[in-house]
């Protein structure tokens, strides 16, 4: 009996795996991201600190669809918004770490990720990051799925978002960079066995439905698995090709232009300039 209970487990963990070579599927993510901004009281007063956090707020809470097969998948917004509006200010958000269509190839560890940043756009290819994920003991429902709890521990920069009022200085910038330890934490589902999730994350032995990294949570609201519509995962091709450390500098540099842009056009309304890095 002891032999015939292994071999049928043995022909499940088999069948797991030969379905999951037809797996195709659609999954929806909702992002919502911690604001923490730091304003010079002088500058901004009490009621629009308050306008700007809820107009942020919103604009970080975003739907991403992510279609995936075994080895491939797009992420991409389901919306683009434009930048919010409040009366004679314009509130600019860039951030660093976004991208427009990520393509993630999990099986060759690579990413492509298309990228368009002030009309430009940018082709950023690299590798995937290996991350060291610790298993957990604790499990969870995500709808009608089963997680289970991994996480990661990195050192990182601590992430200080940047305020520039009517042109005036950056104040992130009056102090270097503190250093932080973050703890990434994700639930993945062996129900849906394929190594990949939302964003860059990947290599858990199941679809990842949720993460949080103490900044922004990145949690699954719908998943549709072999839909009738074909699943189409077509990596980009169009845009300048660099990787992800060209990529980053052009970013800074583009960021420092934009300040000084800001800068020299004061007088012409209100300008209110939040980095936020990924």
């Amino acid at each position: 009996m002891k032999t015939v209970i292994k071999v049928f487990a043995i022909l499940m963990v088999f069948t797991t795996i030969a379905n999951a070579q037809d797996f195709t599927g659609v999954a929806t993510y909702k992002t919502k991201r911690k604001i923490d901004i730091q304003l010079d009281s002088s500058q901004v007063n009490s009621e629009m600190h308050q306008k700007m956090m809820d107009m942020l707020k919103k604009q970080f809470e975003k739907t991403f669809i992510l279609s995936f097969n075994k080895e491939e998948s797009i992420y991409k917004e389901e919306e683009k918004l434009g930048a919010p509006q409040m009366g004679g200010m314009q509130m600019v958000v860039v951030n660093t770490g976004g991208s427009d269509i990520l393509y993630k190839n999990t099986k060759e560890e690579r990413y492509t990720n298309q990228n368009d940043v002030f009309g430009k756009v940018f082709l950023i290819k690299d590798q995937l990051k290996k991350e060291d994920w610790q298993f957990q003991s604790e499990s969870k429902n995500i709808g009608e799925y089963t997680c289970y709890k991994a996480t990661i521990t990195r050192v990182q920069p601590k992430l200080v978002s940047g305020i520039s009022v009517n042109g005036d200085k950056d104040l992130s910038k009056e102090r270097e960079p503190e250093m932080e330890t973050v703890t990434v934490t994700a639930w993945y589902t062996p129900q849906i066995p394929i190594n990949n999730g939302p964003a860059n994350y990947f290599g858990l032995p199941g679809l990842i439905l949720e993460v949080n990294d103490g900044s922004e949570t990145i949690i699954c609201s719908k998943i549709v698995l072999n839909p009738a519509d074909k699943v189409e995962i077509s990596e980009p091709k169009k845009g300048k090709e660099v990787n992800q450390e060209e990529f980053d500098k052009i970013m800074e540099k583009k960021l420092q232009e934009m300040e000084e842009r800001y800068n020299s056009e004061r007088g012409v309304g209100h300008n209110i300039e939040i980095k936020i890095g990924g």
